[in-house]
């Protein structure tokens, strides 16, 4: 084996140990509360409507919302000042990419972020066919301006590994998360098929107000 491959998979399985237990078995809580300090958001934060997406980059079903219904919520709905969208971060098979995807979404910065798990979706088939999850990582990470050196000290972020296990037994426990993506619109678990868009915008306008707290 490679020296680097070896140390990918050294480090990233660090985050499969910390938290495969936790790791959503299927792509499959809801509180539809405030984004907290630890969730990345789009849109404006005294929106009418809350969407909160609970997504892994390595789910199959997370990655058809991100391409077939995403892009017309986020020009729709987010840029408009209608939604406030929070992303909140799971993990599904293979566990060590999915962290690892994580990670480097984070190291990339917030303004990068969105942008480094749009593209770690869309190369899924990629990384299902080719098994290769540490040569498409490094390439999305390359692409969003970090080298090798900080990709590699990235994967390698305990504290990080550390965040994620927290929030994931906090949405597990608080939030009754059973499989990604989950979808809550103002405190109401979406139930309908979130690959047509129009059955997810009507689900959007037709939203309840959020109950106040």
């Amino acid at each position: 084996m490679h020296p680097t491959r070896k140390s990918f998979v050294r480090n990233t399985l660090l985050a499969a140990a910390a938290l495969g237990a936790l790791a959503l078995a299927g792509c499959g809580g809801t509180d539809g509360s405030a984004a907290s300090n630890d969730d990345m958001t789009l849109g404006k934060v005294d929106a009418p409507i809350t969407l909160i997406e609970y997504a892994s980059v390595t789910c199959v079903h997370c990655a058809d919302f991100n391409e077939k219904v995403f892009p017309t919520v986020k020009k729709d709905y987010i840029d408009t000042g209608k939604v406030h969208y929070i992303y909140r971060e799971f993990l599904t098979g293979p566990t060590d990419v999915s962290a690892a995807g994580i990670l480097i979404a984070r190291c990339a910065g917030k303004d990068k972020y969105f942008q480094v798990i749009d593209a770690i979706m869309r190369s899924q088939k990629e990384i299902f066919t080719t098994g290769d999850g540490k040569g498409v990582l490094k390439r999305v990470a390359s692409s969003a301006g970090m080298s090798d050196a900080q990709f590699q000290t990235c994967v390698s972020d305990t504290k990080g590994l550390e965040r994620i296990n927290k929030n994931i037994e906090k949405y597990v426990k608080e939030d009754d998360i059973t499989g990604t993506p989950t979808l809550i619109i103002n405190g109401e678990k979406f139930t309908g098929d979130y690959t047509k868009v129009e059955e997810f915008t009507a689900a959007l306008n037709n939203a309840k107000p959020a109950e106040k707290k």
